[in-house]
């Protein structure tokens, strides 16, 4: 295409003689241009979420406090049984050791019979202080 069918005149010898054809604004001109965040209010206030979660956390906490009372009474009912058996286990334990007591005397007696002057059962420290007699096995055989 020719520039006579472009611009509806003749050629031009230089860039300079083009007319200035510049847009600019409509006759009403534009619209306002929205920058700003436009955040719609959906949902409650901070004050409500405020005032159900402490609802909530307050209802929570009760429930733990409700929980430890329960568990300090199946605490305390587990420590009376206990103590309840405790004499029980005591006397079984004591009437353990008197027949394993007397078990190591009669051994004690059969070995030492050549001894003269031998007392079966004597303290051999002889500390004169009494000593509470240990637990458990007795004697040196495991």
């Amino acid at each position: 295409m020719t520039e006579t069918t472009i611009r509806g005149q003749k050629g031009m010898t230089s860039v300079k003689e083009m007319p200035v054809l510049q847009d600019g604004p409509p006759p009403s001109g534009f619209p306002a241009v929205r920058y700003a965040r436009r955040i719609v209010n959906s949902g409650p206030s901070g004050a409500t979420v405020l005032l159900v979660s402490s609802v909530i956390i307050g209802w929570g906490m009760y429930q733990v406090g409700q929980g430890n009372i329960f568990r300090r009474g199946l605490k305390a009912e587990k420590l009376a049984a206990r103590q309840a058996i405790v004499p029980f286990l005591q006397a079984e334990e004591d009437a353990r050791f008197v027949r394993e007591k007397n078990k190591l005397l009669e051994e004690e007696a059969k070995v030492m019979a050549h001894v003269p002057g031998w007392k079966v059962g004597e303290n051999v420290y002889n500390s004169g202080r009494w000593m509470a007699p240990s637990s458990g096995k007795l004697g040196m055989d495991s």
